[in-house]
């Protein structure tokens, strides 16, 4: 349950917080800000009462609106003046993923991506998912209780700060009869998406070898792949639908996620909360928002999360 005993700590924190916030915008407030925190559609409602049985309305304020709006503004100081002061978050991360010189941004970027994509899923009421989507469900996890015992033990064993996410493998299901959705760990800020775990290899090292071109460096081997020869196949280098997956990469895409750092959970349920945390996120999880996130893959359309934003928009399809 959320702790109604206030932690004397957490009012020098709230303090130092809100001073932070002030300095920030102060120092800020004449400048344009290209990125912005998007509204959530229960946003007013959270904000008043909080998350009902998971957080607290101060539980809440610091969770989203204080730790969402400090990560924009880190993101906007980041990006000013330069060609990803208009990018959208989701392509920032996918840009610098693999740049060690961009370790900042990238994890900037991700983390207001990440969290935006955990609050959006959240509603004030109970929700289930519908009987075509169950059966997705139980095609991969025998039984919504399968899943949610094996997502909660998942994200409590998680020994550090990160998110647990529910994914769809495209493609796969067809072609080799695993499971369609399955469950994924990213820590810190890490990305989901298969395109931020790419590591600057421009072809598909399962139809290359790189020992037939010894003097050749990576970029003038791509050179010689998949851009200069005809498509082939659904899957791989030389597929037309390829995304540029690093050797071994997964093409996949998110439907849901939970956050484990400690300070969305800490406050309202203290050490030794976290998987009570969980438990009531459970029970707040919008699964229209997760179903249409699956609609989304089929349709190409990402109008749950496009509706939810103000400015920059962090949804799945961004």
């Amino acid at each position: 349950m959320i702790l109604t005993k206030g932690i004397r700590q957490q009012s020098a924190l709230r303090a130092v917080a809100s001073a932070s916030k002030g300095a920030i915008s102060t120092q800020w407030s004449q400048k344009r800000h290209i990125h912005r925190v998007p509204q959530l559609t229960h946003g007013e409602a959270f904000r008043d009462n909080g998350v009902s049985g998971m957080l607290s309305a101060e539980g809440f304020d610091i969770a989203w609106t204080q730790y969402q709006g400090y990560v924009v503004d880190c993101l906007n100081r980041l990006t000013a003046g330069t060609d990803d002061e208009h990018a959208l978050t989701k392509n920032i991360l996918l840009k610098h993923a693999r740049q060690a010189d961009r370790a900042s941004l990238f994890n900037h970027a991700s983390m207001a991506h990440n969290n935006h994509l955990f609050f959006s899923a959240l509603t004030p009421n109970s929700s289930t998912p519908s009987a075509p989507f169950l059966k997705h469900i139980d095609s991969s996890f025998s039984s919504l209780p399968s899943l949610r015992s094996t997502f909660v033990a998942t994200a409590n064993a998680m020994f550090g700060p990160g998110f647990v996410w529910l994914i769809r493998k495209n493609n796969l299901q067809a072609l080799t009869n695993e499971p369609e959705l399955a469950i994924l760990t990213t820590y810190i800020a890490g990305s989901p998406y298969p395109g931020a775990h790419f590591r600057a290899q421009p072809i598909d090292m399962a139809t290359q070898n790189t020992n037939v071109y010894p003097r050749m460096d990576v970029s003038q081997l791509a050179l010689q792949g998949p851009n200069s020869r005809q498509y082939a196949g659904a899957m791989g280098g030389y597929s037309r639908n390829d995304k540029k997956l690093a050797p071994g990469g997964q093409d996949l895409e998110v439907l849901l996620g939970v956050c484990t750092w400690e300070h969305v959970w800490l406050r309202d349920w203290g050490v030794g909360g976290k998987r009570g945390f969980l438990e009531a996120w459970w029970d707040r999880i919008d699964w229209s928002v997760v179903e249409a996130n699956m609609g989304s893959m089929d349709n190409k359309m990402r109008t749950p999360l496009r509706r939810e934003s103000a400015g920059r928009s962090y949804g799945l399809g961004q």
